[in-house]
């Protein structure tokens, strides 16, 4: 299954969530590609958007390999065989450096906006997809400080394993499609995958 952009995944996406219209839901979108879906969900639900801004921790020796993932506030995931292979004082500073990096994309995106309150509500958590989960999970840790009564992640494409992982974690997993062997990347399922900048983020984030 392909989806021609972020556009198109979010269309087919909004239909599967059709059943939480009307009631009491607060949308959450990972920046910046899960921000496109984010906003079409969240309008088409009539729900308010917040953010959720998890960071990767790449390894050392190669960045592009996540070994961890943190937010502003949740705990730290990580890949325990990892972590423990890299210095301790690099990897605490990392965490500290990448907090305070979320902290400063949410001024950023939101310039100041409170959070949206969460507690006692369903909280739907949306992304452009899912391959190892470290992100999403992060996410979903800072989400538990918030309370919400329920959590449900939302998501075009997903790799089986992720997923297997994140359903013990939340109420309800919504996915288009998940495929017997992952590609590898997201962006695989895409036939247009563009990066989106800070600035579009910003101007979406001004629209809702």
């Amino acid at each position: 299954m392909m989806f021609e952009d972020r556009a198109d995944a979010a269309r087919q996406l909004v239909e599967k969530l059709r059943p939480y219209a009307g009631k009491d839901v607060v949308v959450y979108a990972l920046p910046r590609g899960g921000v496109v879906l984010g906003v079409a969900v969240a309008k088409a639900l009539k729900a308010p958007l917040d953010l959720l801004i998890p960071r990767k921790i790449g390894h050392p020796d190669n960045p592009e390999y996540a070994i961890a993932s943190v937010t502003e506030r949740g705990a730290v995931v990580r890949q325990e065989d990892e972590v423990r292979s890299v210095d301790p004082k690099w990897f605490d500073e990392e965490v500290r450096r990448q907090r305070e990096e979320a902290r400063r994309r949410r001024e950023r995106y939101l310039s100041g906006r409170p959070a949206v309150p969460a507690k006692g509500k369903a909280a739907i958590v949306v992304d452009d997809g899912i391959a190892t989960g470290l992100t999403m999970k992060a996410a979903l840790s800072e989400l538990r400080t918030r309370e919400p009564s329920s959590v449900v992640v939302a998501v075009p494409v997903a790799a089986r394993d992720a997923l297997r992982e994140l359903g013990k974690e939340v109420d309800e997993v919504v996915v288009l499609h998940e495929p017997a062997m992952f590609l590898g990347s997201i962006g695989n399922y895409y036939e247009a995958f563009d990066q989106v900048s800070d600035e579009e983020v910003v101007a979406m984030m001004k629209r809702v």
